[in-house]
């Protein structure tokens, strides 16, 4: 269980899929709303929850329905990642127009919220489909070896500890970042499309090496001087979530979570004492 809860937590910083993981952060800080509720973190929970989902439904389907012909799918699957770094790009490009990305309206009718659920779990699976090429085959060893020798309720156990290794990592980022923008929006909240311009940036400079990187994966070169030095980026943090341990960062994300609630708490009581 721990190896497997270990194996999703590095999946989630894999070289293939490492750059989608600021691409996703950048989706956090679209929304120029803080009204000092807390739903920044209650969206950042929620919505890491939907992407682990989609993640983690694309290693189910392809370890345990797809494997058998991995091999012609995955010399494919390049291609999908120039499409997908394209399709970033051009989001990103979007923003920095000034333009908004589509909005739904929220269930309660309170406003608009500019990402949903069902958007974050297809963010997700192409997380996953873009990833595949390089975490496949832990996933193969650990969990879907594991479901077919032996108890499948085992196997079905093992593959939850994936998608929750994933899933814990990705939160405590996602937290993180949301907890920090309910500060920095409200410090910038007269600077107007200051912050979803530069989420655009981000996601074009994102979308540019992802669409790269599948080139990259296309000549099958072996040295690239942009692709070795996000690699070396990526194997250090791959490297330090080792040390640290899966326990350690999900200690880690209950006290970002629970200081986010203090932090929330506090400004409520400080605002009815103004108020008074």
């Amino acid at each position: 269980m721990l190896v497997a809860l270990a194996a999703g937590m590095l999946a989630a910083v894999n070289p293939c899929g490492f750059a989608l993981l600021p691409a996703y952060l950048g989706f956090l800080v679209l929304d120029d709303r803080d009204d000092g509720k807390g739903h920044e973190v209650r969206n950042a929970i929620k919505l890491t929850a939907a992407m682990t989902v989609g993640f983690a439904a694309v290693f189910g389907i392809f370890g345990l329905v797809v494997a058998p012909l991995a091999g012609s799918i995955q010399q494919h699957l390049p291609w999908f990642t120039i499409v997908l770094g394209f399709a970033l790009a051009g989001c990103g490009g979007w923003l920095l127009a000034g333009r908004a990305l589509p909005t739904i309206k929220l269930p309660t009718g309170k406003g608009p919220i500019t990402r949903s659920p069902a958007s974050m779990v297809a963010f997700g699976a192409s997380y996953a489909v873009a990833s595949i090429g390089c975490t496949i085959g832990p996933f193969l060893a650990i969990v879907v070896g594991s479901f077919r020798a032996n108890d499948p309720l085992e196997g079905v156990a093992l593959y939850l500890a994936y998608a929750a290794g994933m899933g814990i990592t990705v939160g405590v980022a996602a937290v993180s970042v949301a907890l920090a923008r309910q500060g920095i929006v409200s410090k910038l909240r007269n600077a107007g499309r200051l912050i979803p311009r530069l989420a655009g940036a981000l996601m074009v400079a994102v979308g540019a090496y992802v669409a790269y990187y599948g080139r990259y994966e296309l000549r099958g070169a072996t040295r690239d001087p942009i692709i070795d030095t996000v690699d070396d980026l990526q194997r250090t943090l791959a490297n330090a979530l080792e040390r640290i341990g899966a326990p350690t960062i999900a200690v880690a994300l209950v006290a970002v979570v629970a200081a986010a609630a203090v932090l929330t708490r506090r400004r409520r009581q400080k605002e009815r004492a103004e108020g008074t």
